[in-house]
């Protein structure tokens, strides 16, 4: 049997979202990812109003990403049919939405069926902000410059938490 050789590619994260509603709350995410140095692309990819753009990309995800973000709302299809497709982790991201305040997309992400892994954040601002932050966690498990970054951040935010009140 032939064996295939490894493409290494540059640790970069996709970013997708279904719509531009949804661009306030991930610049959070992008906002981390620059401090921590790790590159990364954003792009709107709506599993229903652009279901052949988004199959195309989520199939060729591995070619030019090591992890994917996507975050959603309501149904939140985006990022379970993107993990059901991707061959890279995804890590979804639920938006909040009027109704239910993201509890709609919330327990959509955390019920994707068995044998399709999708890593699901909390709504909103913190789960952009832990999307970049696992994201980075991956990544830092085969390049050290991220971890790095990872680390100094980690030590920044425990030196912002006081010992006692004021």
């Amino acid at each position: 049997m032939k064996r295939i050789k490894a493409k290494k590619i540059q640790p970069k994260v996709s970013i997708i979202m279904g719509s531009a509603n949804d661009a306030k709350i991930m610049r959070k995410t992008e906002n981390i990812l620059k401090v921590l140095k790790v590159k990364f692309t954003t792009h709107i990819v709506s599993a229903h109003r652009t279901p052949k753009r988004m199959f195309n990309w989520a199939e060729n995800l591995h070619k030019n990403y090591t992890v994917c973000i996507a975050a959603a709302g309501g149904s939140a299809s985006l990022p379970s049919v993107t993990a059901a497709l991707a061959s890279i982790p995804v890590i979804g991201v639920p938006i909040e939405t009027k109704k239910l305040k993201g509890l709609d997309s919330l327990l959509s992400l955390n019920c994707c069926p068995s044998g399709c892994p999708l890593a699901t954040m909390p709504i909103g601002e913190a789960g952009a902000v832990n999307a970049a932050l696992f994201a980075a966690e991956i990544i830092g498990t085969f390049d050290d410059k991220v971890k790095f970054n990872l680390l100094k951040w980690k030590r920044k935010q425990t030196k912002s938490v006081k010992i006692k009140p004021k």
